[in-house]
């Protein structure tokens, strides 16, 4: 098992958009990970996984010998294959074990990856959406957010190291808050048999709320990307855009609430995901903290959670590297 050795390993964060690699190594007398080099691959310019992870050790120039890797990615294990509908390719776990000479590789999940390894931020490294007066309590830490997909796991802290949960909340059955959402929803549902979270919350997702509000408006739906609907709502020159990501910001502020008193995260949430750093100025001056705090009687509760923005960056590595160590999901 790898968690016995000191040597350098490959850890892979690979998500529907881009795939992260790194390789790493146990800090000396520490739980925390270095990483000695990183490198970030557009997923749509390969052929796949294996080639993406080829070319990175072949970019070591032979200075290190690979026989561990370790890979985050949303969706779940099935026989060989990785299934996730938001990957660009199908992934073939002995595929890649046996292209690149591997005596041992771990799949865990993306979001799982990334909420162990927020354990070793610092509160410099993220920005504070929502503050609070007291110090964070010891307890569960939500970690979510949205990207290609929705992604959300809980790192339960413990001894000798933290274990994570991860999950599928993202699935949940979309609620709206307003006559507004209630209106939108309906419009979400035509030609679905279920509406989730995801399918709002998420970079496709956002295309799905400006189409749904286009439609209530009466305009015409002109644009398909998630970067041109988030541009034109940040620019303010398209009403349906701006609107759409105002709903985007309220469902998420609603969500994570929700999700926060379902995992009682006294510990704190952390936002990741690709969407929210670049709408971070819209997040603050959103209704996201009035909808996070709207739980009722829970609003006393929630009033000592604190959430805060972090930068995936190389998160998902550290974690995947980190779970492997442990000895989580070997193949």
């Amino acid at each position: 098992m790898l968690a016995s050795r000191s040597g350098a390993f490959i850890a892979a964060d690979v998500g529907g958009t881009h795939a992260r690699i790194g390789l790493v190594r146990r800090a000396a007398g520490s739980t925390a990970i270095d990483v000695l080099r990183y490198e970030r691959y557009a997923c749509a310019d390969w052929p796949s996984l294996t080639a993406v992870l080829q070319d990175f050790v072949s970019r070591l120039d032979g200075q290190h010998h690979i026989e561990h890797c370790a890979v985050a990615s949303a969706g779940y294990v099935l026989g060989d294959a990785i299934v996730n509908e938001n990957l660009p390719w199908p992934v073939s776990i002995g595929d890649i074990r046996e292209s690149l000479g591997l005596l041992g590789l771990a799949v865990v999940n993306d979001f799982e990856a990334v909420a162990y390894a927020c354990q070793f931020l610092e509160n410099h490294q993220t920005t504070p959406i929502i503050e609070t007066a007291a110090t964070p309590a010891v307890g569960p830490i939500l970690v979510m957010g949205p990207g290609t997909g929705l992604g959300s796991a809980v790192l339960l802290p413990g001894s000798p190291h933290a274990t994570v949960l991860p999950t599928e909340a993202g699935q949940i059955s979309l609620a709206p808050g307003n006559e507004r959402e209630v209106a939108i929803l309906g419009e979400l549902s035509r030609g679905r048999d279920y509406v989730s979270y995801e399918t709002a919350l998420s970079g496709p997702g956002l295309v799905h709320l400006y189409e749904a509000i286009s439609t209530l408006r009466g305009t015409p739906a002109t644009l398909t990307e998630p970067a041109a609907v988030t541009r034109a709502a940040l620019d303010g020159i398209d009403p349906a855009a701006v609107e759409a990501l105002d709903v985007f910001c309220g469902l998420l502020g609603s969500f994570v609430g929700d999700l926060a008193l379902l995992y009682g995260a006294r510990g704190g949430v952390f936002l990741a995901g690709g969407i929210l750093p670049q709408v971070r100025d819209r997040l603050l001056a959103s209704s996201f903290a009035t909808r996070f705090f709207n739980k009722g009687v829970m609003r006393a509760f929630l009033q000592q959670v604190p959430v805060r923005l972090m930068d995936h960056g190389q998160l998902g590595v550290i974690g995947a590297a980190g779970l492997y160590l442990h000895g989580s999901n070997a193949h």
